[in-house]
């Protein structure tokens, strides 16, 4: 691929946006770009943790399995988006899997020539920092929702979690632009698929959530939001 392309690439993620020419040519000596498959991995859970991936295009799942083999999924990134968020200035393995959900073009860095791109050039280092401290954010509000509110209140806080990690406002309402099965926001929240189910249907009834034709969920967030009031 064309320097040019990777940069026109790079210059559409988030952290990477008012790097001028000279810092942009910096970025690209040092990574590549990849293409990925529906249904393959970037990584597997305790891999050596070597890489930081940008999303192009495309969407990626990062989830977890405990010894038994039972998923817990932490969320479905989209493009604009980076992981591992655990992986720098620190050395060990991959905390999760990363699985590809919608053929995915990947901006590949190595985390050991990057760190060093973060000591030469501040402004990265603080855009860096504010994506992470983004992520604790939401991280602190997951562990207070399951401490402080029950499994229906905790499928509400989710339902509204994913309008602005995965949605999209149209005509009023948010359109989760991901399809999650039942069993996929189940192992969002460690809960069962049948308690999902009642909680959609019920929501369905009270008309605060639907699906369009191609089974997206649209959601009233202003309603869900009453709901937990």
């Amino acid at each position: 691929m064309r320097r040019t392309d990777i940069i026109k690439r790079m210059s559409e993620v988030p952290i990477f946006k008012e790097l001028n020419f000279c810092e942009f040519e910096e970025v690209v000596k040092i990574a590549q770009t990849r293409f990925y498959k529906n249904k393959t991995y970037v990584f597997m859970q305790d891999d050596p943790l070597d890489r930081v991936f940008f999303i192009h295009s495309g969407k990626v799942k990062i989830y977890k399995t405990d010894p038994s083999g039972k998923e817990q999924i932490i969320s479905v990134l989209e493009p604009g988006e980076m992981f591992p968020h655990a992986g720098f200035f620190r050395k060990g393995n991959f905390p999760a899997h990363a699985e590809i959900v919608e053929n995915a073009e990947l901006i590949v860095v190595p985390i050991q020539e990057f760190e060093k791109l973060l000591i030469a050039f501040p402004d990265l280092s603080i855009k860096l920092f504010k994506v992470l401290g983004e992520k604790i954010v939401d991280l602190q509000a997951r562990l207070e929702a399951q401490i402080l509110h029950n499994t229906y209140e905790q499928i509400i806080l989710l339902l509204l979690r994913l309008t602005k990690s995965n949605g999209r406002h149209e005509e009023g309402v948010y359109k989760i632009t991901t399809q999650f099965t039942n069993k996929e926001l189940a192992n969002m929240i460690g809960t069962s698929r049948e308690t999902v189910s009642r909680t959609v249907n019920y929501l369905r009834r009270k008309q605060y959530i639907s699906q369009n034709e191609n089974g997206f969920y649209l959601i009233d967030r202003e309603a869900l939001q009453e709901e937990l009031f």
